[in-house]
């Protein structure tokens, strides 16, 4: 039978990402199983449909995961459930932080009973196989799990590959990772088989990423699945940025507000916490009434899970990029400075929001969700989002159906926004800053697929809306006129 691809989510949005590539001896792979989220999750009657594995799992051998994000893994207890029994194939950072998210997805949307969780996990943790990056390996017998074999790739750490003899790959599968630049352990995907390489992009990074190297193009695609999330845009600068958070903040410092920023807990929040923490590097060292004002700014991280993250990420911090690891060497601690302030129970999160909500005390609050559709940042809104003295301040994409989407539109307007079935008026000031996406904008997703040293024969644009599908697959045409671009339905 010939290969071919199958797509059982992220076609019609940015979420539930999930691809199926059906081998030639009718073996397939499957990259991803991610949840949908906001309005493609559905009416709320029916999300439980949208949660069920619905495509034959008879043929998948091998789960190939580009990295942890609910939209990413979330329907994977889910996949288990259905009967999966093959590897969980991932890189060494993800491994790490997989069961971290998959233990809070478990929490929010299916039990708080521990001992299921902790039967998930257990099962989660047999079938995880970390795999290197820039190293090939093949995937041999039935279930496909992977061996090294053959020469590497060596990369330094800014993510430059450095080329190594070239080996046969013919017979199994080989699969390879990459840095895909986005969080933590992100990787985008290479599969050799059949004399074909297929590659599927994930979620690609912006080159300025905090902490991590930017995404160099893979050496040769015959087929890239592609993202699209910013594919009809372009970010601010990483300087515009900074400027723009720095205003936030001195909003704040001015009139004792807070900035409410809703974000993710893994990817999202360590970029902010090490962008903040560059701008108590330049602002809050001296004498003058400025810099005690800067000093006496906090820095709330009111998330457990997030704060899961940071740790991991700080255990982590040898995959961190040339500035990151410069930064340490100079006795710095990018995510773990002095004005932060951990919140952990949940009584130790409502008396902050009362604190916050009813005090002077200027402060940037940092919590989950990203999208505001539940989670700490929603009793921070229903408290604050009618003082004009404070802020909501959006650095990542905003789902369509979420309210975070509804407050980004509305609340320029003075309009409202409904949470757990209650209107609140927006009268807080309103933000967001493009430049903190941790997705590639069409100038660098155009560079990606254009760096290719020979054309794909075919791309493909998936996790993306409608308009950003249709605006990139227009400027690729333009820029690979002999690629076929195709938006699967």
């Amino acid at each position: 039978m010939p290969l071919t691809i199958s797509h059982y989510g992220a076609t019609t949005g940015v979420t539930g990402s999930c691809h199926q590539l059906t081998l030639d001896d009718g073996r397939a792979l499957l990259i991803d199983c991610g949840l949908f989220q906001g309005a493609e999750a559905g009416p709320n009657d029916a999300r439980a449909e949208r949660l069920r594995i619905e495509f034959d799992i008879a043929s998948i051998r091998a789960l190939i995961v580009t990295h942890v994000h609910i939209d990413h893994v979330g329907r994977l207890p889910y996949l288990l459930a259905a009967g999966y029994r093959g590897p969980i194939l991932c890189s060494p950072a993800s491994a790490e932080l997989l069961p971290l998210v998959l233990e809070d997805a478990l929490k929010v949307g299916f039990t708080r009973d521990r001992r299921l969780i902790e039967g998930v996990l257990g099962v989660l943790r047999e079938r995880v196989v970390p795999m290197r990056f820039t190293q090939w390996y093949r995937l041999t017998d039935e279930d496909l799990r992977p061996e090294p074999a053959g020469p590497d790739h060596r990369a330094d750490r800014s993510g430059a590959n450095v080329a190594a003899r070239e080996v046969d790959r013919t017979g199994d599968p080989w699969v390879r990772l990459q840095r895909a630049g986005h969080i933590l352990g992100s990787a985008y995907v290479e599969i050799d088989t059949d004399g074909q390489r297929i590659v599927f992009s994930g979620d690609l990074g912006a080159p300025e990423t905090p902490l991590l190297p930017a995404p160099k193009p893979p050496e040769r695609a015959d087929i890239l699945v592609m993202e699209s999330t910013y594919g009809d845009r372009c970010h601010e600068d990483r300087a515009t940025r900074a400027e723009r958070l720095r205003a936030a903040v001195e909003h704040a410092l001015r009139d004792g507000g807070t900035v409410l920023v809703p974000a993710f807990s893994i990817g999202r929040t360590q970029e902010l916490l090490y962008e903040l923490e560059q701008l108590f590097d330049v602002h809050g060292e001296g004498g003058g009434q400025e810099h005690a004002a800067w000093r006496r700014l906090q820095v709330v991280l009111d998330s457990p899970l997030a704060a899961d993250f940071t740790a991991g990420y700080r255990r982590l911090r040898q995959y961190w990029d040339d500035e990151a690891q410069a930064r340490i060497a100079h006795g710095r601690h990018p995510l773990a400075f002095e004005q932060l302030v951990t919140v952990g129970r949940h009584a130790d999160h409502q008396a902050m929001v009362n604190y916050l909500a009813h005090s002077r005390q200027p402060a940037v609050v940092i919590a989950a969700s990203g999208m505001c559709a539940g989670g700490r940042i929603v009793n921070y809104l229903k408290a604050m989002l009618g003082e004009p003295r404070h802020d909501i301040l959006f650095v990542g994409y905003q789902a369509a159906g979420t309210p975070g989407r509804a407050i980004q539109h509305y609340g320029p307007q003075g309009g409202y926004v409904v949470l757990d079935g209650e209107r609140y008026v927006i009268r807080a000031g309103v933000h967001t800053i493009g430049g903190y996406s941790a997705h590639a904008d069409q100038r660098d997703l155009i560079g990606f697929a254009a760096g290719i040293p020979a054309a794909p024969r075919e791309i493909r644009l998936v996790h993306g809306d409608a308009g950003a599908k249709a605006a990139l697959a227009a400027e690729l045409h333009a820029r690979l006129p002999e690629t076929q671009i195709r938006i699967p339905a």
